[in-house]
Parts: structure tokens; sequence; C-alpha cells
């Protein structure tokens, strides 16, 4: 059930424990921009890293390419988003305030949900659907004037017509500003993919089938940018087309629809918190289109989207740029003949990092209360974020600032640093140190104490059921290495 107050309160969170920054913020910020932190970018590389090793070290015909975020303006033109990357809008007539017309009605419909008229809610997303698959924006304006819906700011209906915005971003290229080119901010990574098909598959020697992955910026000039990091005008993707022979697409359209599903289980995301979303309104280049939904503390929301790109995107600029975007595949057919030259058909698996990111913020973050064996209450904020994807894995604290304790501690602190990310702090009481480290998310604490000094035992602490074993400075790096696999 979507929780808009735990919401805010993760929100809060990532900013008091160096997760994410409002970019800018000493200038007051700007919407829908925002900083990684010291622990959120190591969190996000880590997510990223998973990604990548899924993607590629771990598979025989993907291989990984880094395209510049630049690119010739026709690649744009050929792709269809000159033409055809826009949002339908609505602005408020009273309040000035501009909305995506889906997502005005789907907050309408959360508030049917909450008020327990379900069947309302999902026959007016239903019929939303039907109107948006035809582009049929007077229907749709009278779609919210009929379910009186009205804007959160005046509390009128007093609506616009409803228009499309084009989404990417311009700027220019070159040194004289009347004498620049105009080009865009790269509104996805996929396009970098497609135009390297041939360089990648001639150079790699790749066989069909065989995937390209990438990850990288890209930018949307979103008019209605909120959620956080949900939506924002730049944020990182994670891509992978996968070229197949034409008329095999459908089939591996359904391979990855289940391999990517089962990826963000593999990296701790609840399966119940995930589920499927099949597209009623297709892109204009697909076939086939799913999402894979994460229930965020604001409802079910797109966290990843496979797509059945048929052969559009190499045939568009096959026919702009002039250039042969053809395979020629030597495998025999069922009457023994070679299948010959063709343009390849595309599957792609396409998930946002930012998205990924909060999702397994979202999960991880705790607040839990207790009783103790003297009657008192205590309590606690944890991130239980999987511990192969925690910012750090190990905590080393010394019992005390003296004694020769901080000159162990900063030892086992050097070993461990050269097999992965580990913190150190000798300031406050321990258990303060234990609710910091809960709070960042670090799985695992060491604490040095006298004792240390006699038998080389430390403390060793689990993050997540807070109990404690004695083992010995030998042992520390082979049990945090095997919890982290």
């Amino acid at each position: 059930m979507a929780n808009e107050n735990n919401f805010q309160d993760i929100i809060a969170h990532c900013k008091e424990y160096g997760y994410i920054f409002p970019s800018s913020e000493i200038y007051d910020g700007l919407s829908a921009v925002y900083d990684y932190g010291q622990n959120g970018v190591q969190l996000k590389k880590n997510i990223r890293d998973q990604w990548w090793k899924s993607m590629t070290q771990l598979q025989d015909n993907i291989v990984g390419i880094d395209a510049a975020i630049f690119m010739h303006p026709l690649t744009w033109k050929a792709s269809g988003h000159v033409d055809n990357f826009s949002d339908p809008m609505i602005d408020n007539k009273d309040s000035q305030k501009r909305y995506r017309v889906d997502h005005l009605i789907e907050g309408h419909a959360e508030k049917l949900e909450q008020e327990g008229r379900k069947e309302e809610a999902r026959a007016l997303l239903a019929k939303m659907d039907s109107l948006l698959a035809k582009d049929d924006f007077p229907a749709l304006k009278e779609l919210i004037l009929s379910n009186g819906i009205v804007c959160a700011v005046s509390g009128t209906a007093n609506w616009s017509d409803i228009r499309q915005f084009n989404l990417m971003f311009q700027t220019q290229i070159g040194s004289v500003s009347g004498e620049a080119d105009t080009i865009y901010l790269r509104p996805e990574t996929a396009q970098g993919i497609f135009v390297n098909f041939l360089n990648v598959q001639k150079t790699g020697r790749m066989k069909i089938p065989f995937g390209i992955a990438q990850t990288g910026k890209a930018f949307r000039n979103e008019i209605v940018a909120r959620q956080f990091i949900f939506r924002m005008r730049e944020f990182e993707q994670m891509e992978m087309q996968f070229f197949v022979r034409p008329g095999t697409e459908l089939d591996w359209y359904a391979h990855w629809k289940a391999e990517r599903k089962k990826w963000h289980e593999s990296i701790g995301i609840p399966a119940d918190k995930l589920r499927y979303h099949d597209h009623v309104k297709l892109a204009h280049y697909a076939n086939a289109a799913v999402d894979i939904e994460y229930e965020f503390p604001f409802g079910f929301k797109e966290l990843e989207g496979i797509h059945s790109r048929t052969d559009y995107d190499l045939k568009q600029h096959q026919g702009l740029s002039k250039k042969k975007m053809q395979y020629y595949d030597n495998d025999l057919d069922e009457n023994g003949k070679p299948y010959g030259n063709y343009i390849p058909y595309v599957v792609e698996t396409s998930v946002g990092l930012d998205r990924l990111f909060l999702a397994v913020v979202s999960m991880s973050y705790k607040e839990e209360k207790w009783q103790k064996e003297d009657g008192t209450e205590d309590s606690r904020v944890v991130m239980r974020i999987p511990p192969k994807l925690a910012p750090y894995k190990l905590a080393i604290l010394p019992l005390v600032k003296k004694d020769g304790l901080p000159e162990i501690a900063r030892d086992l602190m050097h070993e461990c640093k050269e097999f992965f990310h580990t913190f150190y702090e000798e300031k406050d009481s321990i258990g303060k140190r234990y609710r910091r480290m809960d709070a960042i998310g670090t799985p695992y604490c060491v604490t040095v104490d006298h004792q240390t000094k006699e038998d080389h035992t430390v403390t060793i602490r689990d993050r997540d059921n807070m109990t404690q074993e004695r083992i010995h400075l030998n042992e520390v790096i082979q049990k945090i290495r095997e919890a982290i696999k």
C-alpha cells in the first residue's frame, strides 16, 4: 500500500546520511535535479556493477560500449524523437500549473482506491489507456472534466485543451553562437548502440543473436518532474539491445522478460514487490512491450521496460544515412539455404538506474521498535540494504581511543580495504556508532576491545539481527567476503 509519509522519511534519511542531496542547494536548488552523496554514489556504482557483470561478464554473446552523449542531430530525426517524442499536457488556467495528463488521471485513480472505490479506479485507468492509445485529446479532456478532477493548487477544473510537448533538450555546437548547429542532449542511450551496430558486429566478429549493453546519462525536459529521483531531467539508464533473426524476436522477448525479473529478485528485491504491466499503447517502433513495475511507497511504477523494437531503428538509420545496416547470416534455414542478408530485429531491456536505486533504498528503509529485557522500549532506523550492494561492507570500531586499540583497528582496516569498502570510526559511544552504521546500511561492524590485545579476537555484529560473536582477526576478511558474494 502506498505510504507517502514513509516516503518523506526516506527522502529526509537520504539527505541526512549522505545518499542524495538537492543539486546546488546553497542556491536554493534546481527542480528535479539531484546530487549523489558519498554513500549514494557508492550504492549507485554497486548496482551498476551488478547489472554490468550480469549483462556482459556472465553472458557469452553480449558486449558493452560507451557512446557519446552528443550525436549527429539526424540521429534523432531517424529515431522518431524529433517528431514523436512528446507527452500530452494540460494547464490549469487559474493556477498556471501544468500537468502530464496520465499523471493527473492516475493521481485521481489513486485517491479512488484509497476511498475503497477500486473498480471505479480500474475503469478510469482503462479508459485513459484506451484514449491515449488513440491520441484522442478531446475525449481525454472530457474524461478529466466528467470525473471532477481538479488542480491540486487552485482546486478548480478550469482546464486548457490538451497539447503535446517535446521532451528533448536543445543546445548548440560550434565556437560562434550565430553559426552554431542545433544538437540535442540524448533522451535515451539506445541510439548510440544502433548507430554502432555494424562497428561492434564487425570488430567483435559477433554472430546473431548477440547484444550490446551500455550505461550512461540521458536527459529529458520533463514538464512535470516529481517523486524525488523517480522522474528527473538528468538520469542514468542501463540498456541492452539484443539483435536477433526476424521471426524469432517474440521468443527472445519472452526470454528477456523472464530473465530481467529474475535478475531484480537476485539482487534482493522481493518478488511480491514486482509485477508485469503490458503496454496497451505500443510505441511506434514496437510490436510487444512490457514494464516490470516495483511497488514504491507511492504505488506500483515502472522500473524497467522490455520492448520488441522490430527492425525499426536500424531501418530508419539505414534510410536516412544511406549506409547499409544489414547482417549476412550464413546459418541454414529449413530448406538448407543460408538466411542471407537482412536487417536484424531488436529486443531491448532498459532499466533506470536512479529508479532502481530508489527501489533499493525504499525496500531497505525500516523503522524498528522493540521491548528490552528491562521492559523499556528501544528503537532504531536501519537500512537493510543487501550486503553486496551496501556502500560499506564493514565498519571497524575501536572500543576506546586509547590503549593501542585504534592502532589495531586501523591495521585491520588497511587489510580489509584491499577486498571491500571499509569504514573506520572512533567518535562517540559504541552504541551510537552501531546505530549510525545501521542507518547508513553497513551490514557488519567489528569492535576492537581490550580482549583483542590478549587473544586477537574481535566482536563482529550483524546489522539485521544485531547478534554478536567473537571471531579471530584472521577470520574477518573471509567472513565478510562470503557474506557479500
